[in-house]
């Protein structure tokens, strides 16, 4: 077999998101997969180097999956002739550093989002990738989710009419970690190490919001800590600092309002861990990680408002389940797939640092937002 190989750092694989997405579910799957198609007809052949902190953990992922290339020194790896990729997996608060020493080793990078800590951070890394000639782009994988795709699919195909209107649910219980072991690392619950869910998930309703429908104009938001002590990993009980909780409101270019509420102290009662109701002039939409289904406005019932009776329709048996129509590959996979076919291939990759940034810019403002209890216009970013 004719392979392209691509050498690519890996920092941050011993985490959760780098180890099962992107290491296991994706460039590992591509390799069982025999490699990528390139172009000139030959496979792409991913070549991964572990990086890390923990030189155990990463020779035991190493041993587990049959690979021999890890290392505790990025300096080292990224000064590696057979490297072109650096992949960022790690807590936000290392990453701008990393990042910036990849760009200067001439490496093209992918990185999960959030870019960096802060607005103008995110900018200035934006800037520096683009004078060194390097590719680069962020994990934006929430867009090639099947139920998002299928919700693009209706959008395209003009299956709304006007738009009017995206509400959006996503959550869960995180446990406190006292009676039972929390879900999510401890960080995540304190602002002086990056933590908190504004700064977790409103870039990734910057991409979705913009990607599906139309950027993001303006932000107001309310954020909670609504959990205000958990136990971390030892066991020990710390005040968490960061927000678990945010309520915010959208308002899209073309005069469609969104309303999104992300919270990891709520129960759930839904299909699925995120959903999003789409309104339109013409037709409906609830779209969740994996399904959507719609009502048309020849289809849609009249209900009427008696609360003396009670409620005989069957409301969800009202909407119709859109088909799958194709193939469905894990989202970070094929977003890695993409990225791999831009360094070799040249081909179109439109999610850059650039949409990094309007990601952390909504994040910032949000968190604004809810410090000043004010409506904020999105201003346009110098990149």
């Amino acid at each position: 077999m004719n392979r392209v190989p691509i050498g690519i750092v890996l920092n941050g694989v011993t985490g959760r998101m780098g180890y099962r997405q992107h290491l296991v579910r994706s460039l590992l799957a591509i390799r069982e997969e025999g490699g990528l198609p390139a172009g000139d007809g030959r496979r792409i052949w991913p070549e991964p180097i572990l990086v890390g902190r923990n030189p155990a953990k990463l020779q035991e992922i190493a041993e587990r999956h049959g690979l021999t290339d890890w290392t505790t020194d990025l300096d080292a790896a990224l000064a590696r002739d057979d490297v072109q990729i650096y992949f960022d997996a790690q807590v936000t608060q290392q990453r701008e550093k990393a990042i910036r020493a990849a760009i200067e080793a001439g490496k093209h990078v992918y990185t999960e989002k959030p870019l960096a800590d802060d607005t103008a951070a995110a900018a200035d890394l934006c800037r520096a990738a683009r004078a060194a000639g390097v590719k680069h782009g962020v994990v934006q994988d929430k867009l090639f989710l099947p139920g998002l795709r299928k919700l693009a699919r209706l959008v395209e195909g003009g299956f709304f009419g006007r738009i009017l209107s995206v509400r959006g649910e996503f959550g869960y219980w995180v446990f406190e970690g006292d009676w039972q072991a929390a879900q999510r690392p401890s960080w995540n619950y304190r602002a002086a190490d990056g933590g908190g869910i504004v700064v977790d998930m409103f870039p990734h309703w910057q991409y979705v919001l913009e990607r599906i429908f139309a950027p993001v104009r303006s932000v107001q938001a309310t954020v909670a800590t609504h959990i205000p002590s958990r136990v971390d990993e030892s066991g020990a009980v710390y005040e968490a600092t960061a927000d678990d909780a945010a309520y915010g409101i959208f308002e899209l270019e073309g005069g469609i309002v969104a309303q999104i509420n992300s919270s990891w102290a709520v129960r759930v009662y839904r299909d699925e861990l995120v959903e999003f109701q789409v309104d339109g002039t013409h037709g409906s939409a609830v779209a969740g990680l994996r399904e959507c289904h719609i009502q048309h406005r020849g289809a849609t019932p009249k209900p009427v408002w008696n609360p003396d009776l009670p409620a005989t329709e069957r409301f969800r048996e009202q909407w119709q389940r859109v088909p799958d129509n194709e193939v469905y590959d894990n989202g970070f996979k094929v977003q890695w797939e993409a990225f791999l076919r831009h360094v070799v291939d040249d081909a179109a990759f439109p999610w850059d640092f650039a949409a990094g940034v309007r990601g952390v810019q909504l994040a910032e403002l949000g968190l604004e937002s809810a410090r000043t209890g004010r409506r904020l216009e999105i201003p346009a970013l110098d990149l």
